[in-house]
């Protein structure tokens, strides 16, 4: 069983970390929500068995989302409120990609570029189904961005979930999928390669997108115009994978993607006294098993590319899926749908269950059974108060 934590790694290196690149105001808040997840510093609960008496410690966790112990429950609540929405269609799951040559662009510009890749992305797939010749309806998804390789350097990319079809321009009957896809991939790789690098030209005209460290050779407009002429002609990356079956299906690929972080625990394999190893998955050769091994700092340099800018919405939903259209759209798909209302009524009526149960039904194992005596779930006899302390560095700056 896997006993290696993102903590350990942090608390032994991430001082030499700072002395050696400076950090963030941002960085240094994610390292300090992980280094203190569950353990004494959040405080926590004292817990008894109520037959054989034994007590156990149960220490509060951070919840930011780039702890890799925080997801499970969130990743549950997430996708049960999901549940409600689902469509008795087809889904398909689309990942859009960039070249590697913007990768830099984005990593020192990631709030503005990221926000370039959600709005083409929306942009592409709304305008290519509204078009007759293609699907001609109102459609709704679900994007998500993950900015990480296998490898943990960057590779920003947006996987989205799409139901195989959308609503009529008067809302009254539902458009199935014509194709293998909803639109042809050739013309949704040339136009989301447009509107991407059209954004882009724009961030740069307007200061959204500025050229700082490595990007200053950018400042020659001759190396930029070669540059973006390049990108022009090269073909970017989209793919599609085959439709799911079955709405579970659906769920549970959700809850896959969309609370994952830059690199679960699970693929920790070894932490000493300079290095860590990790398992990762090699694409360019058949997707093999293999293990890297880092020295400690770079590895901490690596997981801290990924970091999202404070208040950055890495999941969204648009359509007739967004927040605006959401009402409206599914009770339309409601009216056409009959099993999607009993589903939706009979989802409403549970009750929110308290959160061992939530755990217990997505994992099978009761974090309060008694280990001891493995027969009484433990009760709660009393609080413990956060611990105040100095353990991480005081931030440096950059």
């Amino acid at each position: 069983m896997n006993h290696l934590h993102l903590a350990e790694i942090f608390n032994d290196g991430y001082d030499l970390f700072c002395r050696r690149y400076g950090s963030s105001p941002g960085n240094h808040k994610v390292v300090r929500a992980i280094t203190s997840c569950r353990s004494e510093l959040l405080g926590g609960h004292q817990y008894e068995c109520p037959d054989c008496h034994a007590q156990v410690t149960l220490y509060n966790s951070c919840g930011n989302r780039h702890c890799p112990q925080c997801q499970t429950l969130a990743r549950g609540d997430w996708v049960e409120a999901r549940l409600n929405e689902l469509l008795p269609v087809p889904y398909f799951h689309a990942v859009f990609t960039i070249p590697a040559e913007l990768n830099q662009f984005a990593l020192r510009n990631k709030k503005a570029f990221y926000a370039i890749m959600f709005r083409s992305v929306n942009e592409t797939m709304r305008q290519l189904a509204a078009t007759s010749r293609f699907l001609g309806a109102f459609i709704g998804f679900i994007a998500v961005l993950h900015t990480w390789g296998q490898n943990l350097m960057d590779h920003p990319h947006i996987h989205c979930i799409v139901p195989a079809g959308g609503l009529s321009r008067d809302g009254t009957k539902w458009i199935s999928c014509k194709g293998f896809f909803l639109f042809p991939f050739a013309v949704m790789r040339t136009l989301f390669r447009a509107k991407v690098l059209d954004y882009v030209k724009q961030g740069l005209s307007n200061g959204s997108i500025t050229l700082s460290g490595n990007l200053a050779v950018y400042e020659d407009k001759s190396r930029l115009s070669a540059l973006l002429r390049k990108l022009y002609k090269v073909q970017w990356v989209i793919f599609v994978k085959q439709p799911f079956a079955g709405p579970k299906r659906v769920v549970e690929y959700l809850g896959n993607y969309t609370h994952r972080v830059a690199i679960a625990e699970s693929r920790l394999v070894n932490h000493g006294r300079e290095t860590v190893s990790f398992s990762y998955k090699d694409y360019a050769d058949d997707a093999r098993k293999k293990i890297m091994t880092l020295n400690t700092v770079e590895f901490i340099r690596r997981f801290l590319l990924h970091v999202l800018p404070a208040g950055f919405m890495r999941i969204r939903h648009y359509g007739f899926l967004s927040n605006s259209s959401r009402r409206e759209g599914l009770l339309r798909c409601e009216k056409i749908f009959a099993s999607m209302r009993r589903a939706r009524e009979k989802n409403q009526q549970k009750e929110k269950q308290p959160w061992y149960l939530r755990i217990k039904e997505r994992t099978g194992v009761h974090p309060l059974l008694c280990k001891i005596c493995g027969k009484a779930v433990m009760v709660i006899t009393g609080l413990i108060d956060p611990v105040a302390t100095g353990r991480l560095p005081r931030f440096a700056g950059p």
